[in-house]
């Protein structure tokens, strides 16, 4: 049978939300491990991939996949319908089993070309890209949307409506504003209007830090789901939180040792994918995460991101992980 959203919502546990530069095939099997059911791609724009003809080296970096990886979806950016329908046509077969679309991107970069949040603006040109994707393949899609562009414009129960009318299989809602970026506090009363306005299932993102506040999200909201995402830098064990939670149950904090274990787990997997120049870049915003907390951290990150030597990056964080325990 093929795979549809609905799987999502019996496999328990929450789902890893885009984050880019972050949900790398590395990051997204270690969370996987940890118990996420599912997660969803770093944002491929669809125009890029298009007019590249599928020759840009690192949107094919963005499309590896690692063996041992569960559930995936591939996040599409943009406002031309022609462009991310025909960027899902070329990339249908490559190993992702749902597209999600970008309509939350508060990065001005992206805002600045009409895409991302900035789409939050103009609920009808979202209904048309939504339809392109539907109508262009056989997989389940999906929609990241925001509460809405600011205080002003919170109109995420329309535009969530649009996407369930133009063939969306789920929504997830990020509750904050495009205005608030990733600031101040969630408002999840917005992720319950949403969830009680669309029959389609529902995600709710944001200030889930641990399993107490999925429980909690999923009561006060109603919604069908979680995402997490920034809380899951560094610390994929959220996830095994999350399931114990649902469960009624209660999981160990991970200890300093395991934490330095999962980094070094880490960096051998971005080795595996992009070589162990690139690794070691894109290692030492991760390794910031895994020993935030710890004793001497400032000092350590320091440290780490004036070396670019792997052998001496990871005897650092073997030396670091003695002094902690």
């Amino acid at each position: 049978m093929p795979f549809q959203i609905t799987d999502l919502l019996s496999a328990g546990g929450a789902g890893l939300a885009p984050m880019a530069g972050v949900t790398d095939a590395a990051m997204r099997l270690l969370c996987h491990e940890q118990g996420a059911a599912w997660a969803v791609s770093e944002m491929l724009s669809a125009k890029g991939w298009v007019f590249s003809g599928g020759k840009n080296r690192n949107a094919n970096d963005l499309l590896k996949r690692l063996p041992g990886e569960g559930v995936v979806g591939l996040q599409l950016f943009g406002s031309d319908p022609a462009c991310i329908a025909e960027a899902a046509r070329q990339l249908e077969g490559r190993g992702f089993q749902f597209f999600d679309l970008n309509f939350g991107c508060p990065a001005p970069k992206i805002t600045g070309n009409g895409e991302g949040s900035a789409m939050m603006l103009e609920p009808k040109k979202i209904g048309e890209v939504v339809r392109a994707l539907v109508d262009a393949t056989d997989l389940p899609v999906t929609a990241k949307i925001r509460s809405g562009w600011d205080e002003a414009h919170i109109n995420a129960v329309e535009v969530a409506r649009v996407c369930e009318e133009n063939g969306a299989s789920a929504v997830a809602v990020h509750a904050r504003t495009r205005a608030q970026q990733y600031s101040g506090q969630a408002d999840w009363r917005v992720i319950g209007d949403v969830a009680r306005a669309v029959s389609i299932p529902v995600f709710g993102n944001g200030d889930v830090r641990c399993g107490a506040d999925a429980v909690r999200m999923l009561a006060e909201t109603g919604c069908d789901g979680v995402i997490v995402g920034r809380a899951a830098q560094g610390n994929p064990w959220v996830f095994r939180d999350i399931v114990a939670a649902i469960k009624g149950e209660s999981a160990l904090e991970p200890t300093n040792g395991e934490r330095v274990e999962m980094a070094l787990r880490h960096y051998e997997l971005e080795r595996a994918l992009y070589g162990e120049k690139l690794a070691v870049l894109e290692m030492r915003k991760h390794i910031a995460w895994y020993v935030h907390g710890m004793k001497g951290a400032s000092r350590f990150r320091e440290k780490i991101n004036a070396m670019d030597d792997a052998s001496r990056v990871m005897e650092a964080l073997r030396v670091f992980a003695r002094e902690n325990e």
